[in-house]
């Protein structure tokens, strides 16, 4: 792998001092992700030091670590590592010749970004960069920049926040050529009391774009002349996608035969029409944020069609498991990574246009940061359910209550007081031919639950 810091560059960056001279390849804060090779940033910490992993992490093959006090092995002492992190994000950035795209948006900003991603991956040849995971707040966008290589021709980089001001910080870190927001919807209300707050927190992303930049707003939310408005105080062209007059638009979108959906999209001067391996019309929308992010750097929006056909499922966000039981099997469809009303009624529709199955199951969790509008957010979940045809329902939890009240009588129900719970419930019906859909927020831990129905299963049979 090729130099990504030298010492000596950290030294320049952080204003710290080497204690011998090293190359790193790559960066990390998590002592349990150290590959050979990487720069081991010691951060603080509310219940652990990282200063107490600096052994471990030079035991897996550390060559490197940024400390705030001097330890055993090559580090660069700095007075405050997070601080000396933030240094490294926007030293990468400054030395970068990368154009950046910078996502955010209340629903579907990870997937976007994974998507656009494939997207400029395929188009450079191997050459574009983005945050993983949902390393997305104030620790994870600098270590994001940190990372980013020195030949990387993209990057996309996605920033989040659960408060006022934090996308302006970092969008100013980033300083994104072109800021997507994917779509605005009561994810955070309970911190920020209302939709136009949060589509004003998410308009912050705006502030940082460099000259000549470009914002790309959804046509398809109540707030887009808000988001508009804020836009045009910071960018030089602005793109909307969407359905109607979006300038980038679906002709036609309908379902292919492998579960996807064809699409014939209007750009601003050309028509494309390609697949999407992703089911469910929320991903129609994915698929034209990435088109529009394309079309405005300017590229071969065909070749972004062919990567998103290719695009695989995405652990925790749609990934599709067949589970062999006796006498056949079952679809489970993990959802387990987040939840909000929007995302939430967007997947039981997708679960009820699945075909081919006997049942419906779906294992729903809270969603959470919603505050004072959190029971009726719950309970408004209710026609998605039943539009969808929903077979049974597991809901987790007292905050699921609201919305029991709506389907009691109306669906096969069942109330599970945690996720070891549901997960019981759950393998006690499980049938040869159902579709299970579970979701909730990351927070509730339905991902444990995934693994242990497909342990389950696989235990018994």
């Amino acid at each position: 792998m090729s130099v990504l810091w030298t010492s000596a560059e950290i030294e320049t960056a952080t204003g710290g001092r080497a204690s011998t001279s090293f190359e790193v390849t790559g960066v990390t804060f998590d002592s349990r992700e150290v590959q050979p090779g990487d720069l081991f940033v010691a951060m603080p910490g509310t219940v652990y030091d990282g200063h107490k992993f600096v052994e471990g992490a030079f035991a897996a093959g550390a060559a490197g670590a940024i400390v705030s006090h001097p330890v055993d092995g090559p580090h660069v002492l700095v007075g405050d590592t997070a601080r000396a992190l933030e240094d490294l994000g926007r030293a990468s950035r400054d030395r970068s010749k990368a154009r950046i795209v910078g996502v955010t948006g209340s629903v579907g900003k990870t997937s976007t970004k994974e998507a656009l991603f494939a997207a400029l991956d395929r188009i450079s040849g191997g050459r574009a960069h983005r945050s993983v995971k949902s390393y997305n707040n104030h620790t994870g966008v600098p270590l994001s920049l940190a990372r980013m290589p020195r030949e990387a021709e993209f990057a996309v980089l996605e920033m989040g926040m659960n408060n006022k001001g934090e996308i302006a910080a970092l969008t100013r870190m980033v300083r994104p050529h072109v800021a997507l927001i994917t779509a605005i919807a009561p994810a955070h209300i309970e911190n920020l009391g209302s939709e136009e707050a949060i589509a004003d927190a998410k308009g912050e992303i705006f502030e940082g774009l460099e000259p000549e930049g470009i914002a790309i707003v959804p046509n398809d939310t109540p707030h887009r002349d808000r988001l508009v408005r804020a836009a045009r105080r910071h960018a030089d062209q602005i793109l909307t996608f969407g359905s109607g007059d979006a300038d980038v638009h679906a002709l036609h979108a309908v379902r292919s035969s492998e579960g996807g959906s064809l699409i014939t999209a209007a750009l601003l001067e050309s028509e494309v029409t390609f697949t999407i391996s992703q089911r469910g019309e929320h991903w129609v929308s994915n698929a034209l944020a990435v088109l529009a992010v394309v079309e405005a750097l300017g590229l071969d929006v065909g070749v972004a069609g062919l990567a998103l056909a290719d695009l695989g499922g995405l652990k925790g966000r749609g990934e599709r498991h067949q589970v062999q039981l006796d006498g056949g099997k079952f679809l489970l469809i993990d959802e387990s990574y987040n939840a909000n009303p929007a995302s939430m009624a967007a997947t039981l529709k997708s679960l009820g246009a699945e075909r081919d199955i006997d049942r419906r199951i779906a294992v729903l969790g809270p969603m959470r940061e919603l505050g004072s509008h959190s029971d009726d957010l719950h309970a408004g979940l209710a026609p998605a359910i039943l539009d969808a045809h929903v077979d049974r329902v597991i809901l987790i939890g007292d905050e699921m209550r609201p919305l029991a009240e709506k389907i009691v009588g109306r669906v096969g129900l069942d109330l599970a007081k945690d996720v070891d719970e549901a997960a019981e419930a759950l393998l006690s019906m499980l049938k040869p031919g159902d579709a299970v859909l579970v979701k909730a927020s990351n927070s509730v831990g339905l991902a444990k639950l995934v693994e242990r129905v497909k342990e389950g299963v696989a235990c018994s049979i």
